[in-house]
């Protein structure tokens, strides 16, 4: 009997080499290289042919494509049907990545609750939680149900099984990290694994048009499963965000094939589980402090959905030769570019000074239509000089000084005005167009010196 060739394959990049290396020569990964023995070829061969999704008789022109009427599963939460693109499509594979105990498991289940509640059988398998601890979970959370069936199981053939013979209507895997293929010589959780298992469970969803649920943890980069390996074969990837010491959670889109990439969902964590938000700006509001220097709110678009954010920046005297900068939901670049136009543009000595910014509740501003908004936070806690509570901030900032229009600035506006701000500083390029409002004024400006001295002169 012939032994089995041992191989070595990176964690991070799952590229593979005869013989261990420290560092990673695709990635550049130190230690990632872990051992393991090559699959036979005639054994993968027949594991793709079993999985493949070709239709007998070859191929088919696209205008005789039999499309019947696809209708979406609401599950009657606006945040979640609204990250999704209007609900559930059947037959689509979701991959939930998050930090862990940030709330995907919980989420997870609340779906599961909701499509039993209506009728559905729903088949959640359990590859990290026993029976009894699930059970002790979904009680806790309020959310036992018959339809729910569970299934502790990590062999990817026994969950196909069960799933052809149950037919369900939607199918969840917590995690994709425990399961495994047996016929790959690897240990779960490997990146060769976690490929072939996706891909199966991507072959069942379309086949038996199974709508399927894959929960994935994330590393210290961020990354779901080490790399992005199974972005590109799911149907949508949803991220869980959030502060574990917050009890907000954002859930964002970073790829959905039935819908924008550009909504959010904000939930709220409490003891029953979490509870969607309605009126995020209202959340991240909430808190304000009243006549604080250095504290600024500014609207921002989350694909359909204008929200009010509050910026918070503070300037001060170094303690050490090295100043200091703590960007907390900006890009420190972006607040570094800043900075250099306060001082060339505004004529405010502060690179020397450290630097603390903060996106309160959370959030991520990642548009630069907040680099007005950061600016003026910045100039207020250099001077020590409160803004006007009732104001809202927002516009671009180049590199001259000059302040650029923006998108959508008019909805952005309304936004402000219906939240009861009375003042809107704004691009004086967006203002020329809008109509102010009898309950509020819109103020235009042109340039950083121009924002500058109708926020803080004296006259």
């Amino acid at each position: 009997m012939a032994k089995a060739k041992v191989i070595y394959e990176c964690g991070a990049c799952g590229s593979k080499t005869p013989k261990w290396l420290g560092r990673c020569p695709d990635c550049g990964a130190w230690n990632s290289f872990v051992e393991m023995a090559e699959v036979p070829q005639k054994s993968s061969h027949e594991a793709r042919r079993k999985n493949t999704l070709a239709q007998e008789g070859g191929p088919t022109p696209l205008t005789e494509v039999q499309v019947g009427d696809v209708t979406r599963y609401r599950f009657a939460v606006a945040e979640l049907d609204r990250v999704l693109g209007g609900g559930l499509v059947p037959g689509t594979l979701i991959l939930l990545g998050g930090d862990p105990g940030i709330g995907k498991s919980t989420l997870a289940m609340q779906a599961a609750a909701k499509m039993a509640r209506d009728g559905h059988q729903v088949l959640y398998v359990s590859g990290e939680e026993s029976l009894p601890q699930a059970h002790m979970r979904a009680k806790r959370l309020g959310m036992l149900h018959e339809g729910i069936l569970m299934l502790a199981e990590v062999d990817v053939d026994h969950i196909r099984q069960q799933v052809q013979r149950i037919k369900p209507a939607l199918l969840i895997v917590d995690s994709i990290q425990s399961v495994y293929c047996p016929e790959i010589p690897a240990a779960p959780g490997a990146i060769s694994q976690i490929r072939e298992a996706t891909s199966r469970f991507l072959h069942l969803a379309k086949r038996e048009s199974i709508p399927t649920w894959l929960i994935g943890h994330v590393t210290k980069d961020g990354a779901i499963a080490g790399p992005r390996v199974l972005e590109h074969m799911v149907d949508t990837v949803l991220y869980f965000e959030g502060d574990r010491g917050h009890p907000y959670r954002i859930l964002r889109a970073v790829k959905n094939r039935f819908g924008s990439t550009n909504e959010i969902g904000v939930f709220e964590m409490k003891e029953d589980g979490l509870q969607e938000v309605g009126n995020p700006s209202a959340l991240f509001l909430d808190q304000r402090p009243l006549d604080a220097p250095g504290s600024v709110v500014t609207v921002c678009i989350e694909g359909t959905r204008p929200m009010l954010v509050e910026v918070q920046a503070l300037v001060g005297t170094p303690v050490y030769g090295t100043p200091r900068r703590t960007c907390t939901g900006v890009d420190p670049n972006r607040v570094a570019l800043l900075v250099a136009v306060l001082e060339k543009s505004g004529g405010m000595q502060i690179a020397a000074a450290d630097i603390f910014v903060n996106v309160a509740g959370g959030y991520r501003l990642d548009e630069p239509a907040a680099d007005l908004a950061v600016a003026m936070a910045l100039a207020s806690s250099f001077r020590g000089r409160a803004l006007p509570q009732d104001m809202a901030i927002f516009g671009e900032l180049g590199l001259a000084g000059e302040v650029r229009g923006i998108s959508q600035a008019e909805t952005r506006a309304k936004e402000a005005v219906k939240l009861g701000f009375a003042q809107v500083l704004l691009p004086e390029h967006n203002r020329a167009s809008l109509a102010s409002p009898r309950k509020a004024r819109f103020i235009g400006i042109r340039r950083l010196e121009e924002a500058l001295d109708t926020l803080f002169s004296r006259g």
